[in-house]
């Protein structure tokens, strides 16, 4: 199998888009990535026959540009098989003979950030690992989803239901298509909604690897001092701070915090209540340092 994304098309509009069937279902069409009032549609060729009716039939939206790139530039990097943790991650067109132990995740990101070689990621993805080696999880919610390679990776640890929500469509149609190839069907759901909304649904594990002023939000909620553990990631040093001052003020205890890099963190957390009176807490990064972020 070829990869499907070498080329891409790509046609920059300042608005809401709206397409039609005809275009959705066109083999040129690879997805439609809408936020923040901004349209991207994704082709794997130029279609000005599309390109125009599309702005025929959004007269309200402006055209701003088209850019035509490769895959890897879009994305940053070629994405190939590799190890994290317990995990090998791999695309549909590069299926690795031998995974040597590993447990595999198999994942194509499309046109959605989010293809695994983040440092949060890689965090992410370890911790969740450890919780679920020393103790029984059974329900995750992760966050902000993306390409839903953390919920994969909580599914392929055993855990029987994880809930994968994401504000952006395109990224829970990638997730949905990411838990097919996997055949986990029958464990993770994805769906469409604002992570702020979605902290109050009971789960073991809470995993958000998002913007810092989401993060805000769920801090804020009554709900979030409920989880049993949650994984904070995305943050830089300064936003470090403020989450790791919210968790002491909620009287959550920080199990784990790291920065190997010292750009980006990522906390393990669990209610002060809940932790045994000698569990170590562990530190990979300073939150004090003077460094520009």
């Amino acid at each position: 199998m070829k990869n499907p994304y070498q080329n891409l098309v790509i046609h920059y509009f300042e608005g809401m888009l709206s397409l039609d069937t005809d275009i959705s279902s066109d083999p040129r069409f690879l997805g439609l990535w809408q936020e923040q009032g901004t349209s991207f549609v994704f082709f794997s060729q130029p279609v000005p026959d599309l390109a125009d009716r599309i702005k025929t039939d959004n007269p309200g939206v402006e055209f701003k540009d088209v850019y035509d790139m490769t895959w890897e530039q879009w994305h940053g990097d070629a994405v190939h098989p590799y190890d994290v943790a317990d995990f090998c991650i791999f695309p549909p067109w590069e299926v690795p003979e031998h995974i040597h132990g590993k447990r595999p995740v198999m994942m194509d990101p499309g046109v959605v950030f989010g293809t695994g070689l983040h440092p949060t990621t890689h965090d992410c993805l370890d911790l969740i690992c450890r919780v679920c080696a020393c103790e029984p999880v059974h329900t995750v919610l992760d966050i902000g989803t993306g390409t839903g390679l953390l919920a994969l990776g909580a599914a392929a640890m055993g855990c029987d239901r994880v809930l994968a929500c994401d504000f952006n469509l395109l990224a829970v149609k990638t997730t949905k298509k990411n838990i097919a190839l996997n055949h986990w069907d029958d464990r993770i759901l994805a769906f469409q909604a604002r992570g702020e909304t979605t902290v109050d649904l009971p789960c073991d594990l809470l995993v958000a690897n998002i913007h810092y002023d989401i993060m805000r939000q769920l801090l804020d909620s009554p709900e979030f001092v409920k989880k049993p553990r949650v994984i904070l990631s995305g943050l830089l040093r300064s936003e470090a701070r403020d989450v790791a001052a919210a968790l002491e003020k909620k009287q959550m205890t920080i199990l784990e915090h790291r920065s190997p890099d010292g750009i980006w963190h990522t906390f393990l957390a669990r209610p002060r209540a809940d932790r045994p009176k000698h569990a170590p807490v562990r530190s990979t990064g300073s939150i004090s340092g003077t460094a520009k972020e």
